[in-house]
């Protein structure tokens, strides 16, 4: 009888053992996979932003303004300067939205985003 206790406790503190974990690789942190696994590209003014101004904002917003824009949208840095009044003005939907006579894609305003929270860069 002391034989088979003996048995069965030494077969239970085996399987015991057996399905603990010593390794340190389950004790160090993984980390988070990259939410977004396209590489990031810099967004810069000269690259990127300066053509979307140019096509979309300097009509009203040029070196001299017209049509009642308040400021003038030609140098990096008026765009930059600017940058928080562009974003609330082209994600707008109604009154006060730019441009005027249409909407920026979703692409061009994603890059001004980028470009904000990327430090603005000029080049």
């Amino acid at each position: 009888m002391n034989f088979k206790s003996l048995f069965y406790g030494l077969a239970i503190m085996l399987f015991v053992f057996n399905c603990s974990s010593s390794s340190d690789d389950d004790m160090t942190s993984q980390p988070d996979p990259d939410p977004d696994p396209t590489p990031t590209e810099k967004v810069t003014y000269d690259a990127d932003i300066k053509s979307i101004i140019s096509s979309n904002c300097t009509s009203c917003h040029g070196s001299t303004p017209s049509n009642s824009a308040p400021m003038s949208l030609t140098t990096y840095a008026q765009v930059s300067s600017y940058i928080d009044a562009i974003l609330d003005r082209i994600n707008r939907t109604g009154s006060g939205k730019m441009p005027v006579n249409g909407t920026l894609s979703a692409t061009d305003k994603n890059l001004i985003q980028q470009w904000k929270d990327g430090g603005l860069l000029e080049n």
